[in-house]
């Protein structure tokens, strides 16, 4: 059957992105390395988007945070404690432009996809004291490659 136009793409590297994530490792979060873990997925520069696999170890807590863009959570396995309520595994949740979390706690060891459309905003009582995005998730990616190079180096 032909099309009444042509549809193919014009840029010839244009493919889907397959990421295996078993080849991938964890990669420690900075503000708590023995509990805190992400797989980067896909960092999207042109939009400011990303996705994430996070691994929470029980106990882990991320400080409070405000959402400068939408996000999807599906959460995979286990459970977090976030504002008044519960994620457990199989729920998902949609936030979206604006949404202020207080702190969000892993209840289990728990983990869960992340996708959002841009920036998240950490604070506490004094002011701004973080900002997570594409660019540090790239940033976090090269410093943990770095390390493991020159450990077999």
């Amino acid at each position: 059957m032909s099309l009444p136009q042509d549809i193919a793409p014009i840029n010839p590297e244009l493919m889907d992105s397959l990421f295996r994530t078993h080849d991938h490792p964890w990669i420690p979060m900075p503000d708590d390395p023995d509990r805190g873990f992400v797989k980067v997925l896909w960092t999207g520069s042109e939009s400011g988007r990303w996705a994430a696999l996070f691994r929470w170890l029980k106990g882990y807590v991320a400080p409070q945070h405000k959402h400068l863009t939408p996000s999807h959570t599906f959460i995979l396995s286990g459970k977090l404690g976030v504002r008044d309520g519960t994620l457990e595994s199989g729920d998902y949740i949609y936030e979206p432009n604006g949404m202020l979390h207080g702190a969000t706690t892993a209840l289990e060891d728990t983990e869960y996809l992340f996708i959002c459309d841009g920036p998240v905003l950490f604070y506490n009582e004094r002011g701004f004291t973080g900002y997570f995005g594409w660019e540090e998730l790239r940033r976090l990616q090269q410093a943990h490659t770095a390390a493991q190079e020159a450990r077999t180096a």
